[in-house]
């Protein structure tokens, strides 16, 4: 009796075409964070950028104020501050008024500076 034909038997095939683009193996988070990848460099960009203006606000609103601040995010050229309440977020608007000349010495991007509600976890 012959042998059977190999696309009859189940397994591997013995022919592999090197048709698709693999990717390096990643053997690390670190190594994948060092790729610099578009998606986790924009991450941590807007990561960094909140920390800065979380602390800048810190150190330059009331500190009952500041308390209240529940996030803040540079979308462009605007920043948005959150604040815990609709009673602390109006408070909030009339001290980044104040504020609003510091803020362009900080950063001359932000064009624009708004407060929202957005209530703490």
């Amino acid at each position: 009796m012959h042998k059977k034909m190999g696309r009859n038997k189940r397994g591997k095939s013995l022919l592999r075409t090197a048709a698709t683009v693999r990717a390096p193996r990643v053997h690390s988070v670190k190594d994948l964070l060092a790729a610099g990848l578009p998606s986790l460099t924009h991450v941590t960009h807007q990561a960094a950028r909140q920390d800065f203006w979380s602390g800048w606000l810190q150190a330059h609103l009331p500190a009952p104020l500041s308390a209240r601040v529940s996030g803040v995010a540079q979308r462009g050229g605007r920043l948005v501050v959150f604040a815990e309440s609709a009673a602390w977020s109006a408070r909030l608007r009339f001290a980044l008024l104040e504020l609003e000349s510091e803020i362009h010495a900080a950063d001359p991007q932000v064009t624009d500076i708004a407060s929202r509600v957005r209530p703490r976890a």
